[in-house]
Protein backbone atom coordinates (compact mmCIF):
# COMPACT_ATOMS: atom_id res chain seq x y z
CA UNK A 1 0.00 0.00 0.00
CA UNK A 2 1.46 3.57 -1.04
CA UNK A 3 0.75 6.81 0.82
CA UNK A 4 0.33 7.17 4.77
CA UNK A 5 -2.83 8.31 6.17
CA UNK A 6 -3.61 8.62 9.91
CA UNK A 7 -6.37 6.23 10.49
CA UNK A 8 -7.96 8.30 13.54
CA UNK A 9 -8.18 11.34 10.72
CA UNK A 10 -10.29 8.92 8.34
CA UNK A 11 -13.95 9.33 8.99
CA UNK A 12 -15.54 8.47 5.99
CA UNK A 13 -15.11 6.91 2.68
CA UNK A 14 -17.11 7.55 -1.06
CA UNK A 15 -16.57 4.76 -3.32
CA UNK A 16 -17.31 4.45 -7.06
CA UNK A 17 -19.14 1.66 -7.71
CA UNK A 18 -18.37 -0.20 -10.45
CA UNK A 19 -15.32 -2.22 -10.74
CA UNK A 20 -15.24 -1.15 -6.82
CA UNK A 21 -17.65 -2.38 -5.28
CA UNK A 22 -19.66 -4.26 -7.97
CA UNK A 23 -18.42 -6.25 -11.01
CA UNK A 24 -20.55 -4.90 -13.68
CA UNK A 25 -18.12 -5.61 -16.42
CA UNK A 26 -19.59 -8.25 -18.26
CA UNK A 27 -22.68 -7.12 -17.93
CA UNK A 28 -21.84 -3.74 -19.36
CA UNK A 29 -20.31 -5.31 -22.45
CA UNK A 30 -23.70 -7.21 -23.81
CA UNK A 31 -25.81 -4.14 -22.35
CA UNK A 32 -23.36 -1.84 -24.53
CA UNK A 33 -23.80 -4.14 -27.21
CA UNK A 34 -26.82 -4.83 -27.68
CA UNK A 35 -27.68 -0.87 -27.43
CA UNK A 36 -24.79 -0.12 -29.87
CA UNK A 37 -26.59 -2.83 -32.62
CA UNK A 38 -30.30 -1.74 -32.30
CA UNK A 39 -29.33 2.66 -32.74
CA UNK A 40 -26.22 1.91 -35.24
CA UNK A 41 -27.22 -1.90 -36.71
CA UNK A 42 -24.67 -4.26 -37.87
CA UNK A 43 -21.09 -4.12 -36.96
CA UNK A 44 -19.05 -4.41 -33.84
CA UNK A 45 -19.56 -2.05 -30.79
CA UNK A 46 -16.53 -0.91 -30.19
CA UNK A 47 -16.48 -2.31 -26.68
CA UNK A 48 -12.65 -1.75 -25.85
CA UNK A 49 -12.94 2.04 -26.67
CA UNK A 50 -15.35 2.36 -24.76
CA UNK A 51 -14.16 0.68 -21.62
CA UNK A 52 -11.24 3.24 -21.41
CA UNK A 53 -13.26 5.93 -20.54
CA UNK A 54 -15.33 3.84 -17.92
CA UNK A 55 -15.71 6.06 -14.74
CA UNK A 56 -17.16 8.72 -16.44
CA UNK A 57 -20.75 9.79 -17.05
CA UNK A 58 -22.61 7.74 -19.98
CA UNK A 59 -23.48 10.48 -22.18
CA UNK A 60 -19.75 12.18 -21.69
CA UNK A 61 -18.66 8.75 -22.62
CA UNK A 62 -20.49 9.10 -25.95
CA UNK A 63 -19.61 12.89 -27.02
CA UNK A 64 -16.20 11.89 -26.57
CA UNK A 65 -16.67 8.58 -28.76
CA UNK A 66 -18.36 10.96 -31.45
CA UNK A 67 -21.70 7.95 -31.10
CA UNK A 68 -24.94 9.44 -31.02
CA UNK A 69 -26.75 9.87 -27.20
CA UNK A 70 -30.19 7.65 -28.29
CA UNK A 71 -27.92 4.91 -27.58
CA UNK A 72 -28.27 5.87 -24.00
CA UNK A 73 -31.94 4.80 -23.23
CA UNK A 74 -31.28 1.49 -24.75
CA UNK A 75 -28.31 0.70 -23.00
CA UNK A 76 -29.87 2.10 -19.74
CA UNK A 77 -32.81 -0.59 -20.27
CA UNK A 78 -30.81 -3.43 -20.49
CA UNK A 79 -28.70 -2.65 -17.66
CA UNK A 80 -31.65 -2.72 -15.58
CA UNK A 81 -32.61 -5.98 -17.42
CA UNK A 82 -29.61 -7.18 -16.79
CA UNK A 83 -29.35 -5.96 -12.99
CA UNK A 84 -29.68 -9.05 -11.21
CA UNK A 85 -26.28 -11.11 -13.01
CA UNK A 86 -24.11 -8.41 -11.64
CA UNK A 87 -21.65 -9.28 -8.47
CA UNK A 88 -20.69 -8.03 -5.45
CA UNK A 89 -16.51 -8.59 -5.16
CA UNK A 90 -15.15 -10.82 -2.93
CA UNK A 91 -14.36 -9.35 0.40
CA UNK A 92 -16.57 -6.04 -0.38
CA UNK A 93 -19.52 -7.00 1.66
CA UNK A 94 -17.45 -7.85 5.07
CA UNK A 95 -15.61 -4.85 4.16
CA UNK A 96 -18.77 -3.12 4.28
CA UNK A 97 -20.26 -4.49 7.67
CA UNK A 98 -16.56 -3.64 9.02
CA UNK A 99 -16.71 -0.54 8.31
CA UNK A 100 -20.16 0.02 9.31
CA UNK A 101 -19.47 -1.47 12.66
CA UNK A 102 -16.28 1.10 13.15
CA UNK A 103 -18.85 4.30 12.72
CA UNK A 104 -17.15 4.94 9.21
CA UNK A 105 -19.46 7.02 7.20
CA UNK A 106 -19.92 5.46 3.46
CA UNK A 107 -21.06 7.09 0.65
CA UNK A 108 -21.36 6.08 -3.09
CA UNK A 109 -20.39 8.68 -6.22
CA UNK A 110 -20.60 7.02 -9.20
CA UNK A 111 -20.64 7.75 -13.19
CA UNK A 112 -23.93 6.09 -13.67
CA UNK A 113 -27.26 7.78 -12.69
CA UNK A 114 -28.05 8.10 -9.20
CA UNK A 115 -31.70 5.79 -9.50
CA UNK A 116 -29.58 3.05 -11.73
CA UNK A 117 -26.92 3.20 -9.40
CA UNK A 118 -29.64 3.07 -6.28
CA UNK A 119 -31.66 0.33 -8.12
CA UNK A 120 -28.59 -1.75 -8.50
CA UNK A 121 -27.54 -1.66 -4.86
CA UNK A 122 -31.16 -2.29 -3.43
CA UNK A 123 -31.12 -5.14 -6.22
CA UNK A 124 -28.24 -6.37 -4.72
CA UNK A 125 -28.96 -5.63 -1.33
CA UNK A 126 -26.34 -3.68 -0.06
CA UNK A 127 -27.88 -0.09 -0.30
CA UNK A 128 -27.81 -0.44 3.16
CA UNK A 129 -24.80 -0.20 4.48
CA UNK A 130 -24.24 3.56 2.49
CA UNK A 131 -25.83 6.78 3.52
CA UNK A 132 -25.87 8.57 0.42
CA UNK A 133 -25.59 7.05 -3.24
CA UNK A 134 -24.74 10.25 -5.84
CA UNK A 135 -24.97 9.59 -9.32
CA UNK A 136 -23.40 11.66 -11.92
CA UNK A 137 -26.95 13.59 -13.19
CA UNK A 138 -26.85 14.70 -9.80
CA UNK A 139 -23.95 17.09 -9.88
CA UNK A 140 -23.37 19.81 -12.39
CA UNK A 141 -19.97 18.23 -13.50
CA UNK A 142 -19.36 14.78 -13.33
CA UNK A 143 -15.76 13.00 -12.69
CA UNK A 144 -13.45 14.06 -13.24
CA UNK A 145 -14.59 17.62 -11.78
CA UNK A 146 -14.31 17.10 -7.89
CA UNK A 147 -18.08 18.10 -7.76
CA UNK A 148 -19.68 14.72 -7.06
CA UNK A 149 -16.93 14.15 -4.15
CA UNK A 150 -17.75 17.54 -2.78
CA UNK A 151 -21.52 16.62 -2.84
CA UNK A 152 -20.62 13.47 -0.65
CA UNK A 153 -18.73 15.23 1.87
CA UNK A 154 -21.60 17.67 2.33
CA UNK A 155 -24.04 15.39 2.79
CA UNK A 156 -21.86 13.11 5.29
CA UNK A 157 -20.87 16.22 7.09
CA UNK A 158 -17.21 15.66 7.01
CA UNK A 159 -14.39 17.57 6.38
CA UNK A 160 -11.73 16.93 3.00
CA UNK A 161 -9.35 15.97 5.08
CA UNK A 162 -11.23 13.14 6.84
CA UNK A 163 -12.45 11.57 3.71
CA UNK A 164 -10.55 9.21 1.28
CA UNK A 165 -12.23 8.08 -2.22
CA UNK A 166 -11.76 4.65 -3.47
CA UNK A 167 -11.91 4.33 -7.06
CA UNK A 168 -10.54 1.83 -10.39
CA UNK A 169 -10.37 4.84 -12.91
CA UNK A 170 -8.05 7.71 -13.48
CA UNK A 171 -11.39 9.94 -13.42
CA UNK A 172 -12.12 8.65 -9.64
CA UNK A 173 -8.39 9.85 -8.61
CA UNK A 174 -8.55 13.25 -10.22
CA UNK A 175 -12.31 13.71 -8.95
CA UNK A 176 -10.75 13.05 -5.62
CA UNK A 177 -7.83 14.59 -5.67
CA UNK A 178 -9.87 18.21 -6.86
CA UNK A 179 -12.12 17.68 -3.72
CA UNK A 180 -8.66 17.14 -1.54
CA UNK A 181 -9.83 14.18 -0.25
CA UNK A 182 -7.56 11.32 -0.19
CA UNK A 183 -6.61 9.32 -3.46
CA UNK A 184 -7.52 5.53 -3.30
CA UNK A 185 -6.65 3.42 -6.10
CA UNK A 186 -8.51 -0.09 -5.74
CA UNK A 187 -7.09 -2.70 -8.36
CA UNK A 188 -9.13 -6.07 -7.75
CA UNK A 189 -11.43 -5.16 -10.76
CA UNK A 190 -10.32 -4.94 -14.11
CA UNK A 191 -8.73 -1.82 -13.96
CA UNK A 192 -5.42 -0.44 -15.97
CA UNK A 193 -3.06 -0.66 -13.39
CA UNK A 194 -0.40 1.24 -15.02
CA UNK A 195 -2.85 4.29 -15.62
CA UNK A 196 -3.73 4.61 -12.15
CA UNK A 197 -0.59 4.03 -10.81
CA UNK A 198 1.07 6.66 -12.96
CA UNK A 199 -1.56 8.81 -10.92
CA UNK A 200 0.47 8.76 -7.56
CA UNK A 201 -2.58 8.00 -5.88
CA UNK A 202 -2.27 7.75 -2.14
CA UNK A 203 -2.92 4.72 -1.37
CA UNK A 204 -3.10 1.45 -3.40
CA UNK A 205 -5.37 -1.49 -2.53
CA UNK A 206 -5.21 -4.94 -3.76
CA UNK A 207 -8.05 -6.40 -2.06
CA UNK A 208 -11.04 -4.79 -0.27
CA UNK A 209 -9.79 -5.69 3.35
CA UNK A 210 -6.60 -3.84 2.63
CA UNK A 211 -9.09 -0.22 3.51
CA UNK A 212 -9.04 -1.45 7.01
CA UNK A 213 -5.70 -0.08 7.27
CA UNK A 214 -7.05 3.33 6.42
CA UNK A 215 -9.53 3.68 8.79
CA UNK A 216 -9.44 4.15 12.72
CA UNK A 217 -10.30 1.19 15.00
CA UNK A 218 -14.36 0.85 15.90
CA UNK A 219 -15.56 2.97 18.37
CA UNK A 220 -17.67 2.27 21.25
CA UNK A 221 -21.79 2.83 20.00
CA UNK A 222 -21.39 3.00 16.39
CA UNK A 223 -24.09 1.96 14.60
CA UNK A 224 -24.73 0.68 10.87
CA UNK A 225 -25.48 3.96 8.65
CA UNK A 226 -28.46 3.51 6.57
CA UNK A 227 -28.94 4.57 3.03
CA UNK A 228 -30.14 8.25 2.58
Amino acid sequence: MGGEFPGTATRAVVFDLDGVIVDSFDVMRRAFRIAYAEVMGDGPAPFEEYSRHLGRYFPDIMRIMGLPLEIEEPFVRESYRLAGEVTVFDGVEPLLAELNRRGVRLAVATGKSGPRARSLLGVLGIAGYFEHVIGSDEVPRPKPAPDIVERALGLLGVRAGEAVMVGDAVTDLRSARGAGVGAVAALWGESDAEALLAERPDAVLHRPADLLALVAPAVRGAVASKEG
